[in-house]
């Protein structure tokens, strides 16, 4: 089972930005696929972006793109979300997730989560 802490939450204006960090073992970071997932009030979870072990391919919904980057960090061993240009509809609770299998990544179907970082947009 991977362990990941998800981190950097909080409350922005629209229009403003945040950073999320994921922090795994050196174990987990280089053999997993990981994603960034949120789960909005009433709402089910869903991708927000997804990024290869190898970096060459990244998936995400068009209601990010463009705004959101997902990236990874080899020395602090973290995989990391750019929020940019946040809209009150990027309000929920952010999970990040991996795994060896690409596809799971992709479809989210994880049996376990972690506790996530609340987001909120709003003025």
């Amino acid at each position: 089972q991977v362990q990941l802490v998800e981190s950097g939450g909080g409350l922005v204006r629209p229009g403003g930005s945040l950073r999320l960090s994921c922090a795994v073992s050196r174990s987990t970071f280089v053999i997993n696929h990981f994603g960034w997932y949120r789960q909005a009030p009433g709402k089910q979870r869903e991708l927000v972006a997804a990024r290869h072990s190898t970096g060459a391919r990244i998936v995400m919904p068009d209601s990010v793109k463009g705004r959101f980057s997902i990236s990874t960090d080899g020395l602090e061993n973290t995989i990391n979300l750019q929020m940019d240009d946040l809209k009150v509809e990027d309000t929920g609770v952010y999970y990040c997730n991996g795994d060896r299998s690409w596809n799971l990544v992709v479809q989210g179907s994880f049996d376990s989560w972690g506790q996530g970082t609340q987001v909120t947009v709003s003025s």
